[in-house]
């Protein structure tokens, strides 16, 4: 597996290998044993997947608050995706910086979110289904997200028309939001 560092250093791209014959492909996606050599130890506990129809489907910003934060890994099983970590630890020379990556289910990249960081993506295909393993259960009462769109993160998302659901639609601007991660901490 090929890890890169992203302008987050805590945030990784992961690609697979693929071996592949005339039937298709076959691709290890998650080893823990080889990723805890790699400095990348996660106990992923809950597998999510989307399923997002039209093209510029837009899912986030979103976190869950500590005690129940999650780190993410993010893979596209079909489509292609920008796929978007900013973050948002108080305290971290990074601050409300961003990367964005593009998945898709042809180059087989993987983002590796910890906590800490906001998450979101945008369809850039229709009809996209997106995986990803977290290593926290889903909470409704820590959940949160921040307006996908907002001028002081200045993610270039390629449009300025998304759809949205209507919790990501009423999302706080960045500069209303306090965050409730810390730099250093384990979040």
């Amino acid at each position: 597996m090929d890890i890169e560092t992203t302008s987050l250093p805590e945030v990784k791209i992961l690609t697979p290998r693929r071996f592949g014959d005339t039937r298709g492909f076959f691709s290890e996606s998650w080893n823990r044993a080889r990723m805890a050599e790699a400095g990348l130890d996660y106990d992923f506990v809950q597998d999510n997947e989307s399923l997002s129809e039209p093209v510029h489907t837009l899912r986030g910003l979103h976190y869950q608050a500590p005690p129940m934060a999650q780190a993410k890994l993010v893979r596209v099983a079909r489509g292609r995706i920008l796929d978007v970590a900013v973050d948002v630890r108080s305290g971290s020379p990074r601050y409300g910086r961003h990367c964005a990556v593009e998945l898709s289910a042809e180059n087989g990249r993987q983002l590796m979110v910890p906590r800490g960081f906001l998450h979101g993506f945008l369809t850039l295909e229709p009809e996209c289904h997106v995986l990803y393993k977290a290593d926290n259960y889903f909470a409704p009462e820590a959940d949160g997200s921040v307006i996908w769109n907002d001028p002081d993160l200045g993610i270039d998302w390629g449009t300025h028309h998304a759809e949205l659901s209507g919790k990501d639609a009423v999302a706080p601007l960045f500069r209303d939001w306090t965050s409730p991660f810390q730099f250093g901490e384990g979040s």
